[in-house]
């Protein structure tokens, strides 16, 4: 449920951000974007009563959180820069290459072993991502 959830909420961003990209510079909207969800983010982990003092985190989940961070931060630049300068239906597809770059990297880093039904479904998602960036 959350992941369809996820994949709802991606394909409105794509749309909204297209939409809201129209008269403004895309890092420009990157930065009001982030600095939307740190407000919403901070409202919801507050009023849910799941705040922890992040002090008390390990160096190790630390890293990776700073780590995370910083892809996500690159991913949502590069995204609102190609959203800026090309079509949401040809941007947002391509954008999914993540889904086979993520197998590839959690077979390699993580050791997870996909099925071959899985494997098959990476490589039709490739073929479509190929599909519409050799349109």
């Amino acid at each position: 449920m959350w992941a369809i959830l996820s994949a709802c909420f991606a394909a409105l961003t794509a749309i909204f951000a297209k939409v809201g990209l129209r008269q403004v510079d895309s890092d420009l909207a990157t930065l009001i974007r982030t600095v939307i969800i740190v407000f919403v983010l901070s409202l919801v982990v507050w009023g849910l009563g799941k705040w922890q003092n992040p002090l008390l985190l390990s160096g190790k989940t630390w890293l990776f959180l700073t780590l995370s961070a910083l892809a996500t931060g690159a991913s949502w630049l590069c995204y609102f820069r190609a959203l800026q300068l090309g079509q949401a239906s040809q941007v947002a597809p391509i954008d999914k290459l993540s889904v086979v770059l993520v197998t590839l990297f959690a077979v390699v880093f993580l050791g997870e072993r996909p099925s071959l039904q899985e494997y098959l479904g990476i490589v039709l998602i490739a073929l479509g991502v190929l599909t519409i960036a050799l349109k």
